[in-house]
């Protein structure tokens, strides 16, 4: 057995291995995490627990069935946290306040640690009527901005990164605003992006048609279909977003098209899933099933896959009985179509181990033989779960016999399922398994071939800081162990980047023909790949049967997380990481507070805006000092108003920080309606308190210039003479009068009493 490298138990121990405050270490060794998971999933088998704890604890051994990270991590803790990576949301409403509940959904399920995926394609556009109000609409983009911030304030709470998948269908009217979002290096930093692509769009670019762009029945602007087609290929070649989904085929395909119409993926797009669909994911890891390595004999042995395979249905069928869920709506989904996600990882190694080459026409084969026989494996197991236990509730045998996926089993196996049904409506899926690939000493990830076999990876701390580690390829180490270190290595050793995009292309369309879900896989290209041998990558993809794609070149905008090495090389920590355009808060801010009458409500409301001051440069080239809106703080001695102005605080000064036109802030709580009714403020009718708030932050942003950008700083006079004032102003917070509670700079003087603006204390209450 090939020895664990350090990147290996080092992952284990920050994001695997369970350890309690109170007590102390409570996994000692990886056996003991093992044994922690096995436990936990057998608890479901009543009387034959002990016996599949053994089953269990026997498939984990020297990681030849890696669970998803968060059954590994949550699974046997008692902790309050869902072992579901991922989910797709709801649908969201096209109104304010439908968004902003799927906002609060959202940031619930990220703080159990679930990873989200939402289709925006049903907001309205930029620019159209909102009835009512008399203004315009911000368009789904800026919603993003919002949704962008809330994950990067929940991230602040742990270790682990949010991730988000944000798609547009193919027609939206703001589609190439969204296709090229990412060039600002600013923006929608925790997102991935992907355009739901219709077959429509691919038939009218084979026609050079027009292209309508059109949402709820109205036609806001028509282009070529090909020139939306060649922004999507431009903006992936320069900065590997937006990849693509294609959703026609996605619904067609699906195991319960008659009962669900997809629209969104998962963060990595393996899991195409209905409003609240969950993404419970596990890969088998081939690299341990190779006989004979590195010899003429090397091949799979299928029986020992096709047994290990059977007991991980189980184990994931577990999962769903064992699991808290972030919302209700999301428990009813995985109990209702217990959905799994079994896929592979060490694929690539695999290959290598049996002397073949990533892309060849033997690679496509044995992916075709290994995949087949873990799919039908993998449904064979869960009829004979269905006859055990039952069926998945919605199961409807008329329909779901007639599934492409079904009808391509093995004989034997579709007469099981017509006999007892089957226990989970979809089976297998293929994950990247990054982190949980290095866990496994460093496998190759998913279906992916091998990026580097010496190379350094930058690894997340705890504390937010990078480690930069030299590790080897397990393949690689299990060659030199047998060769030695002087042997040369045979042409089927192949990275990444050496490969053609066709070869990375055909690799994923044999894996697709035996997932049921879909597949995760980044096409890594070199970054002098020529744009004429990359452009045509998606398009083959779609061809060949794939259900998505995406691709990645090193470039400017994203850097890049590997990099290869020469030569061994020390472990150095590095800078702690900042999101882009991140700014750490001054101990001092100039600001205003301004203090709101609200006739529903008992208590003042005291809004402090703080500024962070920059220097830019004017129209004629001299360097002045330039303000822009860093942060927000609302107080009330009224409790009732806690949580959200709490929630809001945060989320406004977020979205501030990130830069760029905050001005729709302003304008889309303008456009909040009270249902108790609004009021009159000095003279003036506000539809809701919100509006107000939404009033005071566009009276400051006026005293700076508009808000779009960094502007000249306004002396204090000219500020005091800027539009309407329609609340009263206050004195600021007073310089080096620290709250005694939180210790922030945030003291003002309200209602003869000292009061923090961050937290709430009062020296009067």
């Amino acid at each position: 057995m090939i020895a664990l490298q350090k990147i290996s138990t080092d992952i284990w121990d920050m994001k695997y291995r369970f350890k309690s405050g109170e007590s102390g270490v409570v996994d000692e060794t990886i056996e003991d995490t093992w044994d922690r998971v096995a436990h936990a999933l057998s608890r479901c088998e009543g009387k034959k627990a002990a016996h599949w704890k053994r089953e269990f604890r026997s498939a984990l051994e020297d990681f030849r069935f890696l669970p998803a990270g968060r059954i590994v991590s949550g699974a046997g803790t008692g902790r309050n946290v869902t072992l579901f990576n991922c989910f797709v949301m709801g649908t969201i409403p096209d109104s304010l306040g439908g968004i902003f509940d799927m906002l609060k959904e959202a940031a619930l399920t990220m703080q159990q640690g679930g990873g989200i995926g939402y289709d925006f394609s049903t907001i309205r556009p930029k620019g159209s009527r909102v009835a009512g109000v008399d203004a315009d609409a911000s368009g789904p983009l800026s919603f993003m901005d919002v949704w962008d911030a809330m994950c990067r304030t929940i991230m602040s709470a742990g270790s682990r990164r949010g991730a988000m998948m944000g798609v547009m269908r193919d027609h939206h009217p703001d589609v190439l605003a969204f296709v090229e979002a990412k060039r600002d290096q600013a923006r929608l930093r925790n997102f991935n992006l992907s355009v739901l692509v219709s077959d429509a769009l691919i038939e009218a670019i084979d026609q050079d048609a027009d292209w309508p762009l059109h949402f709820d029945g109205k036609v806001y602007n028509t282009i070529r279909a090909r020139d939306l087609w060649d922004a999507i290929m431009a903006a992936t070649y320069d900065y590997a977003e937006p990849g693509v989904i294609f959703i026609d085929r996605i619904n067609k395909t699906n195991n319960l098209s008659w009962l669900e119409t997809i629209a969104a993926t998962n963060p990595c797009g393996e899991q195409p899933l209905p409003p609240y669909g969950a993404c419970l994911l596990g890969s088998v890891n081939l690299s341990r099933f190779v006989a004979d390595a590195f010899t003429d004999a090397a091949h799979i042995d299928v029986e020992a896959l096709k047994s290990c395979v059977a007991t991980a249905v189980r184990m994931m069928d577990n999962v769903v009985d064992s699991s808290n869920f972030p919302l209700e709506q999301q428990r009813e989904e995985a109990f209702n179509k217990r959905r799994l996600g079994l896929g592979v990882t060490g694929l690539g190694d695999a290959l290598i181990m049996c002397g073949i080459r990533y892309g060849s026409p033997q690679a496509v084969e044995a992916v075709d033989a290994w995949l087949g026989a873990i799919a039908n494996e993998a449904y064979r197991t869960s009829a004979l779960l269905a006859k055990e236990k039952g069926p998945f509730p919605l199961y409807e045998a008329e329909h779901y016999l007639k599934a492409p996926m079904v009808q391509s089993l093995d004989a034997d196996v579709q007469a099981l399922i017509a006999e007892h049904g089957i226990r989970n409506s979809h089976l297998t899926s293929i994950a990247p398994t990054g982190t949980i690939s290095l866990y496994a000493n460093n496998t190759s990830g998913g279906v992916e071939p091998v990026f580097g076999y010496v190379f350094n990876r930058k690894v997340l701390q705890t504390d937010g800081s990078h480690v930069e580690e030299e590790i080897q390829d397990f393949a690689y180490l299990t060659f030199r162990s047998v060769f030695g270190e002087d042997t040369a290595l045979p042409d089927y050793f192949v990275e990444a980047d050496g490969l053609t995009p066709r070869e990375h292309v055909v690799m994923q369309a044999a894996a697709q023909k035996w997932v049921d879900s879909s597949i995760s896989k980044t096409i890594n290209l070199p970054r002098d790949i020529d744009f004429e041998a990359f452009k045509d990558v998606y398009r083959l993809a779609y061809d060949l049967g794939c259900k998505g794609c995406t691709t990645y070149r090193p470039n400017e905008v994203t850097g890049s997380v590997l990099s290869k090495a020469e030569a061994p090389a020390a472990v150095r920590k590095t800078d702690t990481a900042k999101p882009a355009g991140f700014i750490n808060r001054p101990e001092e801010l100039p600001g205003q507070t301004y203090k709101v009458r609200w006739p529903h409500s008992e208590h003042a409301i005291y809004v402090t805006l703080n500024d962070i001051v920059e220097e830019a440069v004017d129209s004629d080239g001299e360097i002045v000092q330039a303000r822009k809106p860093f942060e927000i703080f609302i107080n009330s001695k009224n409790m009732d108003h806690y949580a959200w102005t709490l929630a809001l605080t945060r989320m406004i000064s977020a979205v501030f920080r990130r830069g760029g036109d905050v001005r729709f802030v302003a304008e889309e709580l303008g456009a909040v309606f009270d249902p108790q009714g609004g009021a009159f403020v000095n003279g003036r009718y506000e539809p809701s308190l919100l509006a107000v708030i939404g009033g005071v932050i566009e009276r400051h942003l006026n005293t700076l210039g508009g808000g779009a950008s960094p502007v000249a700083f306004v002396p204090e006079s000219a500020r005091a003479a800027a539009g309407a004032v329609e609340v009263e102003a206050v004195n600021s917070p007073a310089r080096d009068q620290l709250c005694p509670k939180c210790h922030q700079p945030s003291i003002v003087r309200m209602e003869g009493c000292n009061t923090c603006t961050s937290c709430g204390y009062s020296k009067c209450s």
